[in-house]
């Protein structure tokens, strides 16, 4: 293994310059009260905490919790059926279903938002082919979740396909010779397995959907604020300090849920 170490070392390289070194400066900068990037003057300081408990945050913070709440929901209740049927149909190449459902997240996100946003309003290709008239719903709420659901859907579905699709059959053979049914077989063996599926896929579609920024400024019309736009007009304001700051407390987040994820499924079936 020794004499393979040195194709590791470009790595290590582009780690440092693109991982450890942006990361420790972002540390530092969320406890400095500086100009900008400008080290002249800083001053260590503690006062950019305080800040977290300013109205506008707390706005933030509650319109990002209530959007990823509802679209997680949304996400769980339409991908748990929908990675169910899959697992359970009799198609020879599921490989190939599964492909074109996460089809949409190998694009640019920007660009499928931008359709939506063509699709939600009023006039667009669908209602210029029927001859009907469309409902404008850019700027609301709906159309914010609606993005984030079409979106992160795939994230809900993946996960907990992969787990169902490799239950035993011989477990459901098992629970039916015992005398259950459907139902029962699935509540009582199908559905306690996929619980590390259904916890990596919302995982997976909370944290996006609560720190995402362009899904609110395209279809909510910036009408909603959420913790990644703070973080946005933060780094836009040259506040680097206070963005720093909240940038570090989602990467600790981040990190928690992965660490949650790693010991719910330690046998890695949720692809993570």
């Amino acid at each position: 293994m020794k004499k393979f170490g040195k194709f590791a070392i470009p790595y290590l390289v582009w780690m440092g310059i693109l991982v450890v070194i942006p990361l420790a400066i972002m540390v530092g900068l969320a406890f400095l009260k500086t100009d900008g990037v400008s080290l002249k003057g800083a001053q260590f300081t503690f006062e950019n905490f305080s800040r977290l408990f300013d109205h506008a945050i707390i706005v933030g913070l509650s319109n990002s919790l209530k959007f990823s709440i509802i679209t997680t929901i949304a996400c769980l209740l339409l991908g748990y059926p929908v990675a169910y049927i899959i697992s359970k149909a009799n198609i020879k190449n599921r490989f190939l279903v599964m492909a074109i459902l996460i089809l949409p997240m190998w694009s640019n996100m920007l660009l499928r938002t931008t359709a939506l946003r063509n699709i939600f309003s009023p006039n667009n290709i669908i209602t210029d082919l029927l001859g009907i008239e469309g409902i404008n719903i850019i700027g609301t709420e709906l159309a914010v979740i609606l993005g984030m659901i079409s979106t992160y859907l795939p994230f809900m579905i993946l996960p907990i396909y992969t787990v169902l699709e490799k239950i035993e059959p011989s477990l459901l053979e098992a629970s039916n010779d015992l005398g259950a049914n459907n139902f029962r077989t699935f509540w009582k063996v199908v559905f306690p397995i996929s619980l590390k599926g259904v916890a990596s896929g919302v995982i997976l579609v909370l944290l996006p959907s609560a720190t995402g920024f362009a899904i609110p400024r395209i279809l909510g019309e910036g009408n909603y604020v959420l913790i990644g736009s703070i973080i946005e007009n933060s780094f836009d304001n040259m506040n680097y300090n206070f963005g720093s700051l909240l940038s570090l407390i989602i990467i600790i987040i981040i990190m928690g849920a992965l660490l949650i994820i790693s010991k719910i499924d330690k046998e890695g079936e949720t692809l993570l």
